[in-house]
């Protein structure tokens, strides 16, 4: 089967960062269905272990944790699907990656594809989705009240992958007031299509800007990017007993700030249930299948803005660039071999 693969973490520009490759189809065991892939998206996590991650030696390391395809095998302990199904998922991150003709993955972290869309639009949603979801509901349990505080949310990175996503899951799902950050004009209109009240700029202090819009210290903040930079400025702006969460990299956070207004602190890695195979994992099962039920309601909308064609070295390649320049705006997938 065709697939794309390295061997030597390096930068994107190299000959040999990502390159096409043949590898043997494999055979779905216990709960495992194998997935024909008919499309991809590219998420910051790619690049990130592209860069870091070597295979063992003389073997590939196949990238790619969103894809959207058909069934094409099932294992012998599957259960909620069978071949011909129209699936998308978000993978897991120890095993190989999506950027490959046919692929294995646990049914429990796999959803229905939206009727509504096709492949290419449903590639573009489920580890966003997932990761979105679990910080909203999961981690900063945005339902639950912050006593005293505005019932905002402010969503920092809010067209990238995750805030384009988390934007559209807390305007239907929850009655927040949804400040969005952004900084050039594309991107500030691209938030407010998804559904944002408030966008100011992260280019510039957030707290000065937050407390212009009068409605209060927000009770709820999600750093989806650059949480070094906006650190001190989500101490000073969130409510007290305020929940804050993040799901970057810092190079160094301490919590001690958060400690004179009892702030939370909460990470989100969308891959933990499936890493560690708790015993909720198939909780993301259910929530890809929410996911895939508000976009056939229409209650949201696929977070697809660039499609650079079929599946690639070549095309991965630019994908891999653009996403590391930080002018990504919603998600790009790549779509047929």
């Amino acid at each position: 089967m065709k697939a794309i693969g390295y061997q030597i973490p390096q930068a994107i520009d190299q000959a040999s960062s990502l390159v096409d490759i043949d590898l043997p189809r494999p055979t779905p065991t216990g709960r495992d269905i194998l997935v024909e892939v008919r499309a991809v998206s590219v998420n910051p996590v790619d690049t990130k272990v592209r860069r870091s991650a070597a295979p063992e030696t003389g073997q590939w390391k196949v990238l790619g944790w969103d894809a959207a395809g058909i069934v094409a095998e099932v294992g012998p302990d599957a259960t909620l699907y069978r071949p011909g199904d129209a699936v998308f998922y978000a993978g897991a991150i120890d095993r190989s990656g999506t950027n490959a003709q046919f692929h294995l993955v646990d049914e429990r972290i796999v959803g229905r594809k939206p009727q509504s869309l096709d492949f290419a639009a449903a590639a573009a949603l489920p580890l966003t989705s997932i990761t979105a979801w679990e910080m909203l509901f999961d981690r900063l349990r945005v339902t639950d009240p912050v006593p005293g505080a505005a019932n905002a949310i402010l969503v920092i990175g809010g067209a990238g992958g995750v805030g384009s996503i988390a934007i559209q899951i807390a305007r239907a799902l929850t009655d927040l007031t949804v400040i969005a950050t952004a900084s050039r004009p594309e991107t500030r209109d691209w938030v407010t299509s998804l559904g944002a009240h408030h966008v100011i700029d992260h280019r510039e202090p957030l707290a000065p800007q937050v407390a212009a819009l009068g409605i209060g210290q927000p009770a709820l903040v999600f750093s989806t990017t650059n949480t070094d930079d906006h650190y001190a400025d989500i101490v000073e702006l969130i409510a007290p007993q305020g929940r804050f969460g993040l799901i970057d990299d810092p190079k160094d956070l301490s919590a001690l700030p958060l400690k004179r207004k009892s702030i939370s602190l909460h990470w989100e890695f969308m891959f933990t249930r499936s890493l560690f195979a708790t015993a909720d994992i198939a909780m993301q099962h259910d929530l890809l299948n929410r996911i895939s039920g508000l976009i056939d309601e229409g209650r949201i909308r696929t977070t697809l803005n660039d499609n650079f064609g079929p599946i690639n070295a070549d095309n991965l390649k630019r994908a891999h660039a653009l996403l590391e320049s930080g002018r990504a705006k919603g998600k790009i997938v790549l779509a047929g071999f």
